[in-house]
């Protein structure tokens, strides 16, 4: 298995071609509507300073936006939900956010703040004009759901929070606990090199992508290629600044983010999803849905992180049920 590091470099050139191309594409001298483009569109953000990528999948009354982990990731790894949603008449939208994948992706860390970002995901709502809608969040994702559902709530049908707490103090403590049950000489090398701030070192990388992401990130050996995919156009310059070097080490800007006290005013329909096995601590998820008014919680007993992946039908049969019911 190649390590993050390998990943990112791998799909760094590729990355970059595919942003030029992106950039120097001419505008339509049409309307969007004349156009088909199998359901891709760019979408201005933000005065019109910024565009960010938004592709429609399947078709149905059913409709919802996703919102991918990271944060700098993108919705590749999302790409599973195309042989589950469309043919249970689920409408489903991508959204690359600002800084990942297709979208633009400017150098200004002003821009890299949990509240732009909720602020965007509204945005790119009303583009679409979806209302009454189902909003997925997973990861990072999750925590802008959270957020969104906060400020915006009032637009939502349903929110599905993936794999998320609702604490990045809570999250640490737990990760923690993670760490410290790793063997006696990976937790040694890991702190060698910690201290050193070496967080690229390929023997820390292979112990941080052995014994941590394929237990807790995602159980499948090889990984799926849409997660692979994933991590080679991470923005890591994005990851590094909000959340820092790795899953175990939460240093960058969201580190004191809690939005504990303000379950309580999460007020629409909700569905919470962790795993046995995810580096969010399932007895916190429990938590939070019994803090929220109107929400359930469903724990995968085989999962981890991406339990999408390596849960994948229980995981869908929840979902698709919580999004029909």
């Amino acid at each position: 298995m190649m390590n993050r590091r390998q990943f990112v470099m791998a799909g760094s050139a590729a990355a970059a071609l595919a942003m030029t191309a992106c950039n120097r594409r001419p505008k339509a001298s049409t309307s969007p509507g004349e156009v088909k483009t199998g359901g891709a569109r760019m979408i201005p953000i933000d005065g019109g300073r910024y565009r960010v990528w938004t592709k429609r999948v399947g078709e149905g009354n059913i409709k919802v936006l996703t919102l991918h982990g990271g944060p700098g990731g993108n919705h590749m790894y999302l790409e599973c939900m195309e042989d589950f949603l469309p043919r249970e008449g689920i409408e489903f939208y991508y959204h690359d956010q600002l800084g990942g994948g297709f979208s633009d992706n400017p150098d200004d860390p002003s821009l890299w703040t949990v509240a732009r970002y909720t602020n965007e995901v509204e945005q790119v709502r009303q583009a679409l004009g979806l209302q009454d809608f189902y909003l997925y969040g997973h990861s990072f994702g999750g925590m802008l759901g959270y957020e969104y559902a906060l400020k915006y709530g009032r637009n939502l049908k349903g929110l599905v929070i993936s794999n998320m707490v609702a604490s990045m103090p809570q999250y640490v403590r737990y990760v923690n606990k993670l760490r410290n049950e790793l063997p006696p000489d990976a937790i040694a090398t890991m702190q060698k090199y910690e201290a050193k701030g070496a967080y690229e070192a390929p023997e820390y990388q292979k112990i941080l992508m052995e014994q941590v992401y394929a237990r807790h990130l995602c159980r499948l050996d090889p990984w799926p290629e849409p997660a692979e995919r994933y991590l080679r156009y991470l923005n890591t310059k994005i990851y590094n600044y909000m959340q820092g070097p790795s899953e175990l080490t939460v240093t960058g800007t969201y580190k004191d983010w809690d939005r504990t006290g303000d379950l309580k005013d999460i007020r629409t329909r909700a569905l919470l999803i962790g795993a046995r096995y995810d580096t969010m601590d399932p007895e916190e998820m429990k938590r939070i849905a019994s803090t929220m008014p109107n929400a359930r919680v469903a724990i995968s007993e085989k999962g981890s992180h991406c339990t999408l992946y390596d849960d994948q039908q229980w995981y869908f049969e929840e979902l698709i049920r919580f999004l029909k019911g």
